[in-house]
């Protein structure tokens, strides 16, 4: 039997691929943008109608409209969030849902050796000539999920889906179900870049330097970092994900990877999110090397890379350094993600710097993120052991290498003006000597 006539053998309509769930199973659903809306919800209706029970569900960020998490779906779902999004933040924080902490390079791990699933829902491209269809945008957990031993593949087949190279192929032959789709895949509106954004995006560009390799997230201050890359030259890319911000530097000629000295030429990336422009870009191209997140985000894997440069964001930071970039206080806000990875993949990296770059305060001023302790409940996302530069629009604090007392006098130079006696006064009962400025 030939790969086509395979495909049609599994060919379903949605209504009967869901059948495939039954009460009790662990559900994955693809990542971000991979996420098969229209299947999750369909199979959220058949559940209610078939009265299926205590089906868990696993999903990182959130895209789809999440009904499983919804208040009343109790009887027929769990929601267990590695990430918490928009939609799913609310269902675990009134206990109606769990969080299980886990780094995102051990995802698949945890899909291969711990909570294996019983059925895996994702989007893939097309197949092409020799039957391999592509995870497209999302590759991270979800292909290693899919190919977990004994879990049932229901795959969303998406014209709209771009065929991205690497390590993203999975053969129609092992596939359980198939279903075809059009609905565009989601796109992500630019941010909004104001001047605290803009600033920061600038302190952050002075701490890159030509030929270094970077990781960025998603968002407004990794978006304002690349408007201030325009003179740099041969930038590289390894991250666990890229938007649309990284594409017009790769057609200025920026983005080269021409240095890297590890997967030299490509960029190297586990998950896209963005518009239809980064989509089009990532469809067939191999400057772009798409692969599972227990490689993109290993540290052993990113140290690989001389001049790892990583940035990511932060809820709040103490005065020894310590930031926690995911919860408030009690409440669970978002997950690990890759920071903690990236940030110990710098270290391991020969010249890699990592920064946490945020605004000043939140909630239009009146609170600050740079505190004398963090909130009560908050976890310590990444220790003070590992964190290195700290970034606000007010500066740079080098945290690496210097006491506790001269991380805390350089965490007040870069506060919010208006919060600066309140950490001061801090800084004289913990330190018995008066805050100087520096």
């Amino acid at each position: 039997m030939n790969w086509k006539e395979i495909y049609l053998s599994k060919l379903k309509t949605m209504e009967e691929a869901v059948q495939l769930v039954k009460s009790g199973d662990r559900v994955v659903i693809g990542h971000a943008v991979g996420e098969p809306m229209r299947l999750v919800d369909t199979m959220v209706e058949y559940a209610v109608k078939a009265d299926l029970k205590n089906i868990e569900i696993f999903q990182q960020v959130d895209m789809g409209h999440s009904l499983y998490a919804q208040p009343g779906m109790e009887k027929h779902f769990r929601e267990n969030s590695l990430f918490l999004g928009a939609r799913t933040r609310e269902c675990v924080n009134s206990g109606r849902g769990d969080f299980t902490p886990c780094y995102f390079y051990q995802t698949p791990y945890f899909f291969k050796n711990v909570n294996q699933p019983n059925v895996v829902l994702v989007t893939l491209s097309l197949p092409d000539e020799h039957g391999y269809c592509s995870f497209g945008v999302s590759c991270d957990y979800t292909k290693p999920a899919a190919e977990a031993e004994g879990a049932k593949v229901i795959a969303v087949v998406n014209p709209n889906m771009p065929r991205t190279l690497g390590d993203s192929f999975i053969h129609v032959s092992d596939i359980d179900v198939i279903v075809e789709d059009d609905t565009p895949i989601p796109e992500l509106g630019l941010p909004h870049l104001g001047d605290v954004e803009m600033a920061i995006g600038e302190h952050i560009a002075s701490l890159v330097n030509d030929g270094d390799c970077l990781q960025l997230g998603i968002g407004a201050i990794p978006d304002a970092v690349l408007k201030f890359l325009g003179n740099k030259k041969d930038l590289g890319i390894h991250s666990e994900m890229i938007s649309d911000g990284v594409v017009e530097l790769y057609e200025q000629g920026i983005i080269n990877c021409s240095a890297k000295n590890y997967n030299r030429d490509k960029m190297v990336v586990s998950f896209l999110m963005g518009t239809k422009k980064l989509y089009d870009f990532a469809d067939d191209n191999p400057g772009l090397f798409m692969a599972p997140v227990d490689y993109v985000n290993h540290p052993a894997i990113i140290g690989r890379n001389d001049n790892l440069v990583s940035i990511n964001s932060s809820i709040e930071v103490n005065l020894m350094g310590e930031a926690c970039s995911e919860a408030m206080g009690l409440k669970q806000f978002s997950g690990i993600g890759g920071q903690v990875d990236f940030i110990r993949g710098a270290s391991f990296s020969r010249g890699g710097r990592s920064i946490l770059a945020f605004p000043s305060t939140a909630k239009k001023g009146t609170i600050s993120k740079i505190v004398p302790y963090l909130s009560q409940g908050a976890t310590v996302t990444t220790s003070r052991n590992d964190v290195d530069y700290i970034v606000t629009e007010h500066g740079i604090a080098k945290m690496k290498g210097n006491t506790l007392r001269e991380r805390a006098r350089q965490l007040i130079h870069i506060a919010a003006p208006q919060f600066k006696d309140e950490l001061s006064e801090e800084f004289e009962k913990r330190f018995a000597e008066k805050y100087q400025e520096v």
